[in-house]
């Protein structure tokens, strides 16, 4: 199978930046009514801020012109009232897009969040965890500014923009004329700017993607790092991944910053324009001294929004490539999910049938790992599989849970094909158990009652205790309500198991899996565990993967398991009385023993 390495830069399908955008934003359209709100103090601010020029043109060429003081008092009193209004909207609407825009934040990480729990052990199987988490995290987070800014400063600054613009050719067409002059230029040296910058935005989040996943599994390993003192190895790799990271930071932040220089070059050609024209073209005596003044004022407020327009356009350039991989993941297909038409699975029995099952991984369908395999498990039955490493055995029973579909052939349970059973109302009814024993941070308790979140204090107990699980429960500190966690230091690997068993027991299951389940568990924790192993295979079918084949002699029957197929089946006696395959590695594990 497949997969995406720690250091190789993950492929994305490629959409247009447009259809991003657009699909971005439709997650705002759900606070229609804060935007509305948002709408009108904005268009407060937007009129005080027109028309703070035209006061300064009256003021100039009528109130001082006339040495009006009571007029250019009034005026004065009137212009401090409507900047206390602008900037109490200004605030006002600031935090009511902050509330929004963390809201869709919310919104989009939950939805992701959800989405790949529906995944199949595929996706999981094919990337790293770190990059997964640098999507849910890092990604989201870097849409909050580009949300807010969208409607606090695109929106104002494109209708500041237009009003600016309306009223400049109103005032003076030749000179409104002088100041649009360069907008073309501009335009084109943006989107030169942004064809470059977006294409290094994307190898950058790639390599942060690329350093998340690096650390999350040096930590995750760290045992395996310090118990081996590749420590210095470790630290060569990360600093490699952070090398990268910085450079194509670096790479992209030049690009991106010739934004700001081809802006402010373009302004001041703008400038010299508009006093050019306006002087030696148009006349200057031709034109007020507070037109001139107030025109001067409107070409500064002209740029200002171009300014913060080019600035926008460069943060979206900058983290429309994180909405782009965080749609990826969400566009991603769950390869298990309920088909049309599911129906609920009812309370089973446990029979298990396989019907001529080929199974191949999606990315590998040349690659047969089962090849029409057929069985059938009688209600109650306990089925041992053994066989050589890779042979198929561990997807025999990721079949059943239908983690994977088959690509050939019908599994059912109960007569149902478990493709036409909904996920849950399967899963509910089986219990499974790895040698990859995973505890939850939270309390011993907490942990046992995953296996049925409303299961009462008595029940959670009798499973408990039913594994041999209680006493040593008991001895710790606060016995069932202490606090664990994933790796649970002050647990053995024996007692982790143990209590992963009272959470498979307390889940009542009627098909029951075990794959390797007690291959972690020392031989004298075995003892403890064999009884509550017993007792939890009693009245249900059962699937046991072992390796040490002491521990499934009791079987009803034994599958061994090699070119992917069954080649032999039978009760451990038959087995044996055969002198195959299974009483060749039966034999081969008593003479490691003696």
């Amino acid at each position: 199978m497949q997969a995406n390495a720690v250091r190789e830069d993950e492929l994305t399908r490629e959409v247009s930046k447009k259809e991003t955008l657009i699909r971005l934003y439709k997650y705002l359209l759900s606070y229609k009514r804060q935007l509305g709100c948002v709408g009108i103090l904005l268009s407060v601010t937007l009129s005080v801020t027109l028309v703070t020029p035209l006061m300064i043109e009256l003021a100039v060429d009528t109130y001082v012109a006339d040495s009006d003081v009571n007029g250019l008092l009034l005026l004065a009193v009137t212009g401090l009232l409507l900047f206390l209004l602008r900037m109490l909207c200004r605030r006002r609407w600031m935090r009511i897009m902050a509330d929004v825009t963390n809201q869709v934040l919310m919104t989009i990480r939950s939805q992701l969040y959800e989405h790949i729990q529906t995944l199949s052990f595929h996706f999981f199987d094919s990337r790293p965890t770190g990059k997964i988490l640098a999507r849910i995290v890092g990604d989201i987070n870097s849409l909050k500014d580009m949300l807010s800014d969208s409607v606090t400063k695109l929106i104002p600054d494109l209708l500041t923009l237009l009003g600016i613009a309306c009223i400049m050719l109103i005032k003076s067409w030749q000179l409104a004329l002088a100041a649009f002059l360069t907008l073309p230029v501009l335009g084109i040296g943006m989107f030169v700017i942004q064809t470059g910058a977006h294409r290094l935005w994307q190898i950058h989040r790639k390599k942060n993607s690329n350093l998340n996943a690096f650390i999350h599994e040096n930590f995750s390993g760290i045992r395996i790092v310090q118990s081996f003192a590749a420590e210095p190895e470790r630290q060569e790799g990360f600093d490699q991944c952070a090398l990268e990271y910085r450079d194509s930071f670096i790479d992209a932040v030049k690009i991106a910053d010739l934004f700001g220089a081809l802006v402010e070059i373009v302004w001041g050609l703008g400038g010299f324009l508009l006093y050019f024209i306006g002087i030696r073209i148009v006349g200057a005596e031709k034109i007020g001294v507070g037109t001139f003044l107030a025109f001067s004022t409107y070409l500064g407020m002209f740029w200002s929004p171009i300014r913060n327009l080019a600035s926008f356009y460069n943060k979206i350039v900058t983290n429309i490539s994180a909405a782009e991989r965080v749609f990826d993941i969400l566009d991603t297909p769950a390869d298990i999910r309920n088909l049309e038409g599911s129906t609920e699975l009812p309370e089973i029995k446990g029979e298990v049938t396989f019907e001529n099952v080929s199974f191949a991984y999606t990315d590998e369908p040349e690659r047969l790992v089962l090849e029409n395999v057929s069985f059938r498990a009688k209600p109650g039955e306990t089925i041992a599989l053994v066989g050589p490493t890779g042979a198929g055995k561990t997807t025999i029973v990721n079949l059943i849970s239908r983690f994977y579909d088959v690509t050939e052939g019908h599994i059912k349970i109960d007569g149902y094909d478990n493709r036409d059973v909904t996920l849950e109302s399967l899963r509910r009814q089986m219990g499974v158990m790895t040698q990859d024993t995973f505890l939850f941070t939270g309390t011993i308790r907490e942990n046992i009652c995953y296996g049925k979140m409303d299961a009462a204090e008595e029940e959670m107990i009798a499973a408990a205790k039913a594994v041999n699980a209680h006493d040593f429960i008991m001895k710790t500190e606060k016995g069932y309500d202490t606090q664990i966690s994933e790796r649970s230091s002050g647990l053995s690997i024996g007692q982790r198991q143990l209590l992963a068993f009272a959470r498979t027991m307390l889940s009542d299951p009627r098909i029951l899996v075990l794959d390797e389940a007690t291959s972690s568990i020392d031989t004298h924790t075995e003892l403890l565990v064999q009884s509550g192993i017993e007792a939890m295979l009693k009245n249900r079918t059962s699937f046991i993967i072992a390796h040490r084949l002491s521990t499934i002699r009791g079987a009803d029957r034994i599958f061994y398991i090699d070119d992917k197929n069954i080649v032999e089946a039978g009760n451990h006696k038959e087995l044996m009385e055969k002198k195959g395959a299974y009483y060749r590695l039966y034999e081969s594990q008593f003479e490691e023993v003696k």
